[in-house]
Parts: C-alpha cells; structure tokens; sequence
C-alpha cells in the first residue's frame, strides 16, 4: 500500500489514506454479478470467460485524469504486442462509476477501436458499466479500493492491470504504467496456464492528481511516490540483511 506523508496543493494524507490495490492472486470473481454492455444488455460477469484469460482494467471513462492514458498504454501494447483477441485473451475495461451509462462505454470503445483495435477486438474488447452493489463486489474481489471525491467531483482510485485465469480466478497484477510487450505476453500465459503469481511491488501510481493540462503529476502525488520509492527500497535493504544475517548464523 502506498504510504503518503502531509502534501501539497490541498490534497491531505487522509484523502489518500487506503486507496490502492490489495492484491488478492488466486481471489475468484463473482462470476454470477449483472452488468451492462456497450449496447446497454446485460451481460452476466461469467460470460467474458469462454476460453482465453481475461486482461481487466478498472476505471470510469469519463474520467479527466490517467484512466484514458492507462487504458491506451495497455490497448497499445495488446496491439502490437502479438496476441490476438480472443484466442489469447479477452478484455474489459469497466467503469467503477455506477452513473456512467452504455452511452459512455460506446463512447470509449469506439475511441479506442479507432486508434488501437487489432482484429478481433471488436467482439473481445468490452466496454462495461453496472450497478454499485455488482461493481462493488467485484472490487472487493480484486481488492480495489477506491474514493470518490465530492469536492473535485472525481474518484481516487488506484491504476493497474488484473490478469484473471479462464476459471475466473486472479493470477496476477501489473500496477504500474511502465510495462511492455514482455510484461503482458507473461502475465496472460501465466493467467492462460492458471497460474497464481505472488504480490508485485506496492508502489502503486493513483488516479486523482494528475495535471491532464500540463501532463504530469501535481506536486503532491510526486512527492507521495517518491517517499513510497524510498520506503520501499528501505524495507528490501532491512530484509537482505535480515537474511545476511541468517546465513551468517548458520556458518
């Protein structure tokens, strides 16, 4: 979980304080939870499971902050990066807004097949919304934990990528916007096979303070990030030598 100190620019600690990605590998979804496609017809969760893994990002696509740039960096990657959709994967990207609407999925999902759709991504891109009580049920399930802030109209909610096995079970996470062709490749055959891969690195970037005018984070989240860098590689130098020390005993 990503720690933040007092910061800058009227964003507090507490309006932080828990918003991340407690990731669960091998959590199953409730499969059995409604929502709605691009054109508005239910489409029950388990449907999205007819063979290949399942790539989801969570977001809301009227969002004015990093859910566009995340949803492109992956799409771009999944277009150029070999695999096909729906033999290798399927994906979804679904709104944690329970007031956007099939409207606003169309929306997106014709942006992002105009600028990114391989073959195939047609019918195994989806675009949803729901109801809260589905969406927040399967954000418990993937251990999302998200906010939504009343004075900026917007939520905070943690970036990433949940790669879930064809049996509807959580193999692993990206959590960050660096990743490559390599990334994704592993991650779905590892979800393909049903493999369960341990925690990534808790140094998450969030979606709430980013300067969509200027490009870049405010002065808040980069200073949260950098103080969550610094924390983390303190923990791995206390553990290496924690283990220095264990074998040092043993000689």
């Amino acid at each position: 979980m990503l720690a933040v100190p007092a910061l800058a620019h009227g964003v507090s600690s507490a309006e932080l304080d828990g918003i991340a990605y407690r990731q669960a590998p091998g959590a199953r979804l409730p499969l059995e939870i409604t929502l709605r496609d691009e054109n508005g017809a239910p489409l029950r969760l388990v449907e999205l499971f007819d063979g290949p893994p399942l790539i989801l990002i969570l977001g809301y696509f009227h969002c004015p902050k990093l859910c566009s740039v995340a949803r492109a960096t992956l799409l771009s990657v999944l277009r150029d990066g070999g695999l096909t959709a729906g033999a290798d994967y399927t994906f979804a990207a679904i709104s944690i807004d329970p007031s956007e609407d099939a409207t606003a999925a169309a929306g997106a999902k014709a942006a992002d097949l105009a600028h990114f759709g391989p073959p195939g991504a047609e019918r195994h891109w989806r675009f949803l919304t729901g109801e809260e009580t589905a969406l927040r049920r399967l954000k418990t399930a993937v251990g999302f934990d998200d906010r939504f802030d009343e004075r900026r109209k917007a939520f905070a909610h943690p970036l990433g990528v949940v790669f879930v096995t064809p049996k509807g079970v959580v193999s692993g996470y990206l959590l960050d916007l660096g990743y490559n062709a390599e990334d994704i490749r592993r991650a779905t055959a590892r979800a393909a096979s049903g493999e369960i891969v341990p925690p990534v690195s808790p140094i998450l970037l969030l979606c709430f303070d980013f300067d969509s005018t200027t490009g870049h984070y405010s002065f808040a989240i980069v200073k949260a990030l950098r103080w969550g860098a610094a924390a983390t590689l303190g923990l791995l130098g206390l553990l290496a030598f924690r283990a220095l020390q264990k074998d040092m005993r043993r000689v």
